[in-house]
């Protein structure tokens, strides 16, 4: 856990007029334009956790109040230039993700994110999720962690018949794919694999179930047990915590699951829940026994997975280059 003193929320404050002055929208924004000496330390602490310590961490007293969101949009997004590089997360070639179920969620794709439902442990699709808590819901859902390693050590240890079946791998769902891209990957994600003595994780049994049943194809009664042994693994090993206005939450999509508690649905404008997410590639972040599969097969299709670069540059109108 990370707390920001008044000297960084200044410097943050400082990186923001700065841009504002040269009139660059948030996704133009480089790191070299965001100066934000006072973090340093902060920053190399959150990417030690991400990369060698727990796999998630929490950055607390993000400033809020004072803000608008299209200032709130550059603040969040100059921060993480400082941790990774940004990429797309949904149909809409979007960089930064509003997740609630008012007037600032997305028009197109996962219009289901942000609904008062509980929200099972899952993985997203880019080397690090983070969101940003700009309102919480009243009731003040907890949000959910479990160590994605720890359900590996579990399966070695009760069920070691399934590790053949999670390193094959599954095909994954593709959403809104060009029309030389296929509906799903024509290759498999192993769930688990290894490179280097390193254990790596691409588990979603939601973005497999799609692809299996576009490549019309049918979970077995053991691929069936070993995702129900997963989910209730990954639940019973969980941990809760709170996420509040102000805190950014940071999870490695390779070693931990993430999610929430439901939420009291709220009819109010005004209270509803807001949060801002952000997927990231992290330069070093672990060895792959297959990059192009393991770390991108599931993220670089249709407008997924391009960088504010690629975006800015119009590259995401055509497919992603393939090996």
């Amino acid at each position: 856990k990370f707390s920001l003193s008044s000297e960084q929320k200044a410097d943050l404050d400082k990186a923001l007029q700065l841009v504002k002055e040269r009139g660059l929208q948030f996704a133009e924004i480089l790191r070299e334009d965001f100066p934000l000496p006072s973090l340093r330390e902060t920053r190399q602490g959150i990417l030690d956790e991400l990369r060698k310590g727990r796999g998630f961490a929490v950055l607390q007293g993000f400033p809020t109040e004072e803000y608008e969101y299209e200032d709130l949009d550059k603040l969040y997004w100059g921060l993480c230039t400082h941790l990774g590089i940004g990429v797309t997360q949904n149909c809409e070639a979007g960089l930064i993700h509003y997740i609630t179920d008012g007037e600032l969620r997305p028009q197109d794709g996962a219009r289901q994110l942000g609904k008062p439902r509980p929200v099972g442990l899952h993985v997203d699709l880019a080397d690090c999720v983070t969101f940003f808590c700009v309102r919480q819901a009243p009731d003040d859902p907890p949000s959910l962690v479990a160590s994605s390693m720890t359900v590996y050590n579990e399966i070695l240890r009760q069920h070691p018949e399934y590790l053949p079946r999670l390193y094959e791998g599954f095909v994954w769902n593709r959403i809104e794919t060009y029309p030389d891209e296929p509906p799903f990957s024509n290759f498999k994600v192993p769930a688990y694999s290894t490179a280097d003595g390193i254990v790596t994780c691409r588990f979603h049994p939601g973005w497999i179930r799609g692809g299996m049943k576009k490549a019309e194809l049918e979970l077995s009664d053991e691929e069936t047990e070993i995702f129900d042994f997963i989910a209730a693994t990954a639940a019973a090993n969980s941990f809760a915590f709170p996420l509040h206005k102000g805190d950014i939450a940071f999870f490695n999509n390779y070693t931990v699951f993430h999610g929430r508690a439901g939420h009291e649905p709220i009819e109010e404008e005004a209270q509803k829940r807001v949060l801002l997410r952000i997927w990231m590639d992290l330069p070093d972040i672990r060895p792959f026994a297959d990059e192009g599969s393991v770390r991108y097969g599931a993220v670089r299709h249709g407008k997924m997975g391009w960088t504010a670069a690629d975006l800015l540059a119009g590259k995401h109108h055509t497919p992603h280059r393939r090996r």
